[in-house]
C-alpha cells in the first residue's frame, strides 16, 4: 500500500521555502526527512543501537553526507563509473552536520548513533549543505534518539547592503559575507563564515537576523514531530558520587593544580606530571578492579576540568597566568626554505607551523567534479598535523577530517585577498605543516600562509591574521579567553576562532558547548579577537611589511598575451598541431582560454620571449599604413598574392611593385621572393598593399631624383628566406640611383644572382658570379 507522508513548509525571508517530508522514504530508519530547498532534494536518516557500547567516555556518533552524481544528471567521471571515496566538499560538509548536533545529546548517551545524508537531486541555484544540516536535524527529531533539538540552519549573504537568507549561487558571486549559522529556538550552536573583509558589527547583524529565520525552521520540524515523531528513549544520567569526587580533591587537588601550572611547566612537562599523579592513583588499585579505575579515570577528569573553570572564573586566572587578552609570545621568520617558492614559520607559544608557498601554472590547478559540470581552483591550502607536534607516535596516514576542516577553514581565511586570475594568473599551494601545537594550529596557519604568500610574492590585497578565542560560563558569570591553549579549548565552553586583515573579517568558525551565549557576548568575543588580531598583524609587518617585488627564480615565469578570439584556431593548429610545435621549440607551457587570454609560462625568459613572439605573428592583423616584410605566395596576370603575416594574404597589384609601368608581374616577381610591402587598406578580409609607396618613400629620404621611366631596370627583390637585411640606418634602400650590395647582389644597376636570402655572401655585379644562393649576375 502507498505510505501516506507527513508534510510540512516553511516559508522564510525572501520567499525561499522549505519543505519538509517523513514517511515516504526509508521507514526502517529510526528516523528520516527528505527536505526540498528549489529542486535540491535531500534525504537523511538516523539510526542508533539499541545497546550502550561498554567501556567508552565519549559519543560514538558518525555523520556522513554524500553527493550521488546522478542528482545533477551526470555520470561520474573515470574508468570505474561510480562514486568512490568523499570528496573533500562531502567531508566538509559532514563536519558543518555533526558540529551543531553533537552538543545536544545527553551526558551519558553512549549507543553508536549514524546520521546519513544523501543527495538526491541538485539544482544549480542553491547549495545543498545548508538543506542537509536541516534534514539531519529533522530526523534526529523525529526518530527515538534522545536528541535535545531540533536545530535550523539558513546561509546569508550581504548584497547592495541588504541581508539574503539561502542565496543562490549567483547572488553569492556579487556577496560581501557568505555565513552559515545553525541554532536551537533558543540560541546559536554553530557559524560558519567567509567573508570579503566584514565589519564585526555587520557579522552580529547577520547572525542576528540569521537566528530569526532558524526559528521559523525549528517550529516547523516540531510541528512534524508532533504529527509523526516517535517516543524518545530513556537516558538515565550517570550518578555523580559526591563523596568519591571530594576525596579525590582532598587527596590530590594541590598537586594537580600545581602540575596544571603551565607558566611554571611547559606542556610536556604537565602533561607528564597529570599522567604520573594519575598512574600513581591507579596502582593503589587491583589490576583486575576494572570499574574502580574506570571510574577513578572518570572523576579524575572532571576534578581537572573544575579546577580550570573555577580558576578562570573566580580567581580570573588562566592555565599560564596570562591576561584574558594576551596573546602568547609570538616569533617569525620568513624565507627560510632555499628551493621553495616562499616559506614562513610562525610560533605563537607552544604552537609552531611551517607554511609553504608553491606557485604553478592552469595546469596544476585542481580539477573538480561538482554538479553544475567541472570546475578548476586555483589555489589550494593544506593543513598537515604529524603526531610528533604533540609529542606522540602513530601511524602517518592521509589526511583527516580534521585535517581537511582546518584547512579549509584558513583557506577561506586567505581567499578573500588574493589577486584576480587576471592580474595574477598562477595556480597556488600552501602547505602548512604543524611542527609543535598547543591551540589555536588553525589560526597559526592562516597567519604563516599570509606571510608564505607575501614571501612568494604573491600580491595580496593585505596581510590575514587569525586568533581563536574561548569562553567559559558559569551562570551569568564569563571569561573571554583570547589566543586559548589545548587545555582552554578543551575545557572551555566555545571555539571562536576569527581570521581577517585590519579592514575587517575574512572567515570566522565558531563552535559552542552551551546553550545561552547572547549577542553581547558575541560583540564582546569579536571585539576582543580584532585587538588581538591587530596586534598580531604588527608583528607580521615587522617580518615582512609587502610582498616580494619578484616571485622566486625557481618559480615559473608566467607572460599574458591577448588575442583575439576567432584567433585561437590559429594558435592551436589542425588537431593542436601548432601549438604541440610552439612547445617543442621553446620548451614552455602554454595556457589558451575562451576568451582570447594566452598564458605562458617558463623559467627563462628567452624561451617564453619566443614563445609569445610567435604566437603575436600568427595572430596578429594588418595594419593600415605599416611596413611588413612578405613572401610572394601566388603570381597572377594582376599583381601578386603576398603573405605579410603567418595565414594573411595581401594583394600587390601590379600598379603598385614599381614606380615604373610593369607588362608582365612575372618579369619582376616570382614566389617566394621576400619583398617590403605597406598595407594602404584592410576591406575585411581583403588587404591591399602597396610596394611603390615604400619606393617613392624611400627616395624622397635619400634626397628625391627622378622616377625610373618607363621598362627601367626593375626594382630589386630579395629571394629566399630569413630576416630582410638591415641598412646602416635601419632603413632598405631601395633607390636604383643610389646602387648597394645586397645579399646575393651586384652593385649599379646590375642585379647579381637571386638569393642571398639573408645576408648571403655577396658576388661581383657586372657579369660577375652571384653571391651563393644567387646565380650569374645579370645586366
Amino acid at each position: 500500500m502507498k505510505p501516506e507522508p507527513q508534510v510540512t513548509s516553511v516559508e522564510l525571508s525572501g520567499g525561499k521555502r522549505i519543505t519538509l517530508e517523513t514517511g515516504k522514504l526509508a521507514k526502517q530508519a529510526h528516523g528520516s526527512a527528505v527536505v526540498r530547498l528549489g529542486d535540491n532534494v535531500i534525504l537523511a536518516t538516523a539510526v542508533a543501537n539499541p545497546e550502550p557500547r561498554e567501556g567508552i567516555d565519549f559519543f560514538p556518533l558518525t555523520v556522513d553526507y554524500r553527493e550521488y552524481t546522478y542528482a545533477g544528471g551526470r555520470i561520474p567521471g573515470g574508468f570505474i563509473k561510480r562514486e568512490g571515496r568523499p570528496s573533500e566538499r562531502e567531508i566538509l560538509t559532514s563536519r558543518q552536520i555533526d558540529r551543531p548536533i553533537r552538543p545536544l545529546f545527553p551526558e551519558g548517551f553512549r549507543c553508536e548513533t549514524q546520521v546519513i545524508a544523501f543527495v538526491l537531486s541538485a539544482d544549480t541555484e542553491n547549495d545543498p549543505d545548508v538543506v542537509a544540516i536541516n534534514a539531519a536535524s529533522c530526523a534526529l527529531t523525529l526518530s527515538d534518539v534522545p536528541f535535545q533539538g531540533p536545530v535550523g540552519a539558513v546561509r546569508v549573504g550581504l548584497v547592495d547592503g541588504q541581508f539574503i537568507i539561502n542565496p543562490t549561487y549567483s547572488e553569492m558571486r556579487d556577496s560581501l559575507l557568505n555565513i552559515m549559522v545553525v541554532g536551537t529556538k533558543d540560541g546559536i550552536v554553530m557559524i560558519e563564515s567567509g567573508g570579503k573583509q566584514v565589519k564585526e558589527e555587520t557579522v552580529v547583524d547577520a547572525i542576528e537576523f540569521a537566528h530569526a529565520e532558524i526559528k521559523k525552521i525549528c517550529a516547523a520540524i516540531e510541528d512534524l514531530r508532533g504529527r509523526a515523531g516517535k517516543p524518545k528513549r530513556e537516558v538515565v544520567p550517570p550518578a555523580f558520587d559526591e563523596a568519591y569526587y571530594n576525596n579525590l580533591k582532598q587527596k590530590t587537588g594541590d598537586r594537580l593544580t600545581d602540575a596544571l601550572d603551565t607558566e611554571k611547566h611547559p606542556k610536556s612537562e604537565s602533561y607528564s606530571l597529570v599522567k604520573a599523579l594519575q598512574d600513581e592513583l591507579l596502582e593503589a588499585l587491583p589490576e583486575e578492579d576494572e570499574e574502580g579505575r574506570r571510574q577513578l579515570e572518570h572523576y579524575y577528569e572532571i576534578l581537572r576540568e573544575r579546577i580550570f573553570r573555577q580558576q578562570v572564573i573566580d580567581q580570573h586566572r588562566r592555565p599560564d597566568r596570562r591576561e584574558f587578552d594576551q596573546i602568547r609570545p609570538i616569533w617569525i621568520e620568513v624565507g627560510v626554505l632555499p628551493r621553495t617558492h616562499g616559506s614562513a614559520i610562525f610560533t605563537r607559544g607552544e604552537t609552531q607551523a611551517l607554511v609553504t608557498t608553491t606557485l604553478g601554472t592552469s595546469d596544476d590547478m585542481q580539477r573538480l567534479e561538482v554538479f553544475e559540470g567541472e570546475a578548476k581552483k586555483r589555489f589550494m591550502l593544506h593543513y598537515n598535523f604529524p603526531p610528533f607536534s604533540v609529542g606522540e607516535v602513530a601511524f602517518l596516514r592521509g589526511a583527516g577530517r580534521r585535517e581537511i576542516g582546518h584547512g579549509a577553514l584558513a583557506e577561506r581565511a586567505l581567499s578573500a585577498v588574493l589577486p584576480s586570475e587576471d592580474k595574477w594568473p598562477y595556480a597556488m599551494r600552501v602547505v602548512s605543516d604543524i611542527l609543535e601545537s598547543n591551540g589555536s594550529s588553525s589560526m597559526a596557519t592562516v597567519c604563516g600562509a599570509s606571510l608564505s604568500l607575501m614571501d612568494a610574492g604573491v600580491p595580496i590585497a593585505a596581510p590575514v591574521a587569525g586568533v581563536a578565542m574561548g569562553l567559559v560560563k558559569e551562570g551569568e558569570k564569563y571569561a573571554i579567553l583570547t589566543d586559548i591553549a589545548g587545555a582552554e579549548d578543551h575545557y572551555g565552553d566555545m571555539d571562536f576562532k576569527v581570521a581577517g586583515t585590519g579592514e575587517g573579517i575574512t572567515a570566522l568558525q565558531m563552535d559552542i558547548k552551551v546553550m545561552g551565549i547572547t549577542p553581547q557576548i558575541m560583540r564582546e568575543a569579536l571585539a576582543q579577537a580584532r585587538r588581538g588580531r591587530l596586534f598580531i598583524l604588527d608583528k607580521m609587518q615587522e617580518a615582512i611589511s609587502t610582498p616580494r617585488e619578484k616571485v622566486s627564480a625557481y618559480a615559473p615565469r608566467i607572460y599574458t598575451l591577448q588575442i583575439p578570439v576567432d584567433k585561437i584556431r590559429d594558435v592551436i593548429g589542425p588537431g593542436g598541431k601548432m601549438i604541440r610545435s610552439i612547445i617543442e621549440q621553446t620548451g614552455v607551457k602554454i595556457d589558451v582560454e575562451d576568451s582570447g587570454k594566452v598564458n605562458v609560462a617558463s623559467n627563462d625568459e628567452a624561451s617564453a620571449a619566443r614563445a609569445l613572439q610567435i604566437i603575436g605573428d600568427l595572430t596578429a592583423t594588418a595594419e593600415v599604413g605599416k611596413t611588413y616584410l612578405g613572401k610572394v605566395s601566388r603570381l597572377a596576370d594582376f599583381g601578386a598574392f603576398v603573405e605579410i603575416l603567418p595565414g594573411t594574404d595581401g594583394l600587390l597589384h601590379i600598379s603598385e611593385v614599381a614606380e615604373h609601368r610593369i607588362k608582365d608581374i612575372r618579369d619582376e616577381l616570382k614566389e617566394g621572393d621576400q619583398v617590403l610591402v605597406k598595407v594602404l587598406a584592410v576591406e575585411g578580409n581583403r588587404i591591399r598593399l602597396s610596394r611603390k609607396a615604400i619606393l617613392k618613400e624611400q627616395r624622397a629620404k635619400m634626397g628625391g631624383g627622378e622616377a625610373p621611366a618607363e621598362g627601367g631596370t626593375p626594382a630589386m627583390t630579395i629571394e629566399g628566406g630569413g630576416e630582410f637585411p638591415e641598412e646602416p640606418e635601419g632603413e632598405p634602400n631601395f633607390n636604383r640611383d643610389q646602387p648597394r650590395q645586397l645579399g646575393g647582389g651586384g652593385g649599379r644597376h646590375d642585379r647579381g644572382g637571386r638569393g642571398g636570402g639573408r645576408g648571403g655572401r655577396g658576388g661581383r655585379g657586372h657579369n660577375g658570379r652571384g653571391g651563393r644562393g644567387g646565380g650569374h649576375g645579370r645586366h
